[in-house]
């Protein structure tokens, strides 16, 4: 298939009904467990996948095999691992058939689930979104939004961070990538993101109305109306929000995104700036008022920058802010696990891996590896300070955005949103935990506090 076709027309592969076949199960070779019969270790997985893993590599090692919800995944573990199939120099991991299983369904098409030249040329188009002009732009609508958002939670009775900052991050990403503000359609939008991607681990997986399932495809539908049905306008606006951007982005013979491919990277990047920088900033809060001794460092640093909003140019002058939001990121990374399928048979520490076999790595294993990082279940910001540069003993020992040709494109944004954020946060508030309370965390989808995070905001002057 040309690229030409992928961009201009609606033909099957727009339309992201391209099939993808059923996983080999030939790796029954590999040491593992199956778990029970179809939903194999589903619940140990989902209670608790990060404990889970880690028990399979201290029982079988580097290259295991576990199955969940009738298809077997082969696991291969450490900084090794991340390398190879991240880089992917061979080009033999296919990321779209790897994210078919869980999400495919839901977020088709999107960037990450596009593969090798495809890929590439969508990325490549992409990129004028993600330029400086454009994160610019996008910046000097967000510290307006952080401010009134932190306005309204001075008022709150029962002030729970977690579904505080993800109204901010969704406001945040309607102003920016939309130029517009939902108001009443937020809420509709917000439960449509929430269905589809819960509806990812649904253990369930056909359309029974009412079910899990079913909510993620109904939510996929209410996202692809809204988005498909302002492209019109959007082609002939100049606007400089990120969606009018893609509908006018070409490549260098003038090619565009089909109103398709427009649909499906709007609906993947709206997922990423929500949910997955929901789930990173409430993580970097917990920390800080766990440890208060770095909301007083944060603090200081911020107060370089002066009371106004943050302009780009002053980034840089809040190391100690990136270092925070790094080790949020290190500890409790929104995508711990990262699937592939493999396209040829190849070997991985000794072990023969199979063609068409579903395969996954885990950032999450490399960020607590005690070889690479001191004492790695302890919050440590000054692990990424210049000194200490933990981060940079290995290419792959800090990954929370991916990395080789699928890293994360919008990691720069996301960072800018967290510098605004935090420190507009620790200007205005002392931050503390209630007494008593712990870290209890939701891993999947995307890992979230059980209790949506309580804190005690105290004004500050």
């Amino acid at each position: 298939m040309s690229d030409a076709s992928t961009i201009d027309s609606a033909g099957p592969a727009a339309a992201g009904t391209r099939p993808v076949p059923t996983a080999n199960a030939d790796v029954m070779h590999i040491p593992g467990e199956d778990g029970l019969p179809w939903f194999g270790m589903a619940r140990e997985f989902l209670t608790d996948p990060r404990g889970m893993s880690r028990r399979m590599r201290d029982t079988y090692g580097p290259v295991f095999r576990t199955r969940f919800i009738g298809q077997r995944t082969v696991s291969l573990s450490g900084v090794e691992g991340l390398e190879l199939v991240l880089l992917d120099r061979e080009k033999n991991f296919s990321s779209e058939q790897g994210w078919d299983h869980t999400i495919g369904r839901f977020f088709r098409r999107g960037l990450m689930l596009l593969d090798f030249d495809e890929h590439r040329f969508h990325r490549r188009i992409m990129q004028a979104a993600f330029k400086r002009d454009a994160l610019e732009h996008y910046m000097a609508s967000m510290d307006e939004v952080v401010e009134r958002s932190l306005t309204h939670w001075r008022d709150s009775d029962d002030f729970r961070f977690y579904p505080a900052v993800k109204q901010l991050t969704l406001d945040n990403a309607a102003v920016a990538f939309l130029g517009i503000a939902l108001g009443s359609e937020a809420d509709r939008l917000n439960t449509a993101f929430i269905d589809s991607v819960a509806a990812s681990i649904a253990l369930i997986r056909i359309p029974i109305p009412g079910l899990g399932y079913w909510r993620g495809l109904k939510g996929r539908e209410l996202l692809q109306d809204f988005f498909r049905t302002q492209i019109p306008e959007r082609r002939k606006s100049q606007g400089q929000d990120m969606f009018t951007r893609l509908c006018h982005a070409t490549d260098d013979e003038g090619r565009r995104f089909s109103d398709d491919d427009i649909v499906d990277h709007m609906i993947f990047l709206m997922m990423a700036a929500h949910d997955t920088l929901t789930s990173s900033l409430t993580t970097a809060a917990y920390g800080l008022a766990a440890h208060p001794e770095w909301q007083q460092r944060l603090r200081a640093e911020a107060a370089v920058t002066g009371d106004g909003p943050l302009a780009y140019d002053q980034l840089d002058a809040l190391p100690q802010t990136e270092w925070v939001f790094n080790e949020a990121l290190r500890m409790w990374g929104p995508v711990p696990f990262v699937p592939r399928r493999t396209q040829r048979e190849f070997e991985f520490q000794g072990v023969r891996i199979p063609a068409n076999v579903q395969v996954g790595v885990s950032p999450d294993a490399a960020h607590y590896d005690p070889e690479i990082w001191t004492d790695p279940e302890r919050f440590d910001p000054e692990r990424f300070s210049p000194e200490r540069a933990e981060h940079k003993r290995h290419l792959f020992a800090y990954c929370p955005y991916g990395g080789g040709a699928h890293k994360c494109i919008g990691m720069h944004f996301a960072l800018i949103l967290a510098k605004v954020m935090l420190r507009r946060l620790v200007m205005q508030f002392d931050i503390a935990l209630p007494d008593g309370r712990s870290h209890a965390m939701q891993h999947l989808p995307i890992p979230k506090p059980k209790d949506g995070l309580p804190l005690i905001l105290t004004p500050r002057g």
